[in-house]
């Protein structure tokens, strides 16, 4: 079975600029919440937050 590919266009690792756009255009302050909570994982470096691909697919592909 052929595996679907998502965010082709998106580097590995994102900011939160890009993952607001991968999220259908939220805003800054509900990424910024999601990554707070730990809804997505991500890591931070300084004050950035840096979030691999992967995570954000796992974050849309989970179970509710």
């Amino acid at each position: 079975m052929k595996k679907q590919v998502m965010f082709r266009e998106y580097p590995d690792v994102v900011d939160v600029d890009d993952l607001c756009k991968m999220l259908g255009g939220i805003s800054r302050k509900l990424a910024y919440r999601l990554l707070a909570d730990q809804k997505i994982r991500s890591v931070r470096i300084g004050r950035s937050y840096k979030i691999p691909k992967a995570y954000v697919i796992e974050y849309l592909t989970q179970d509710p």
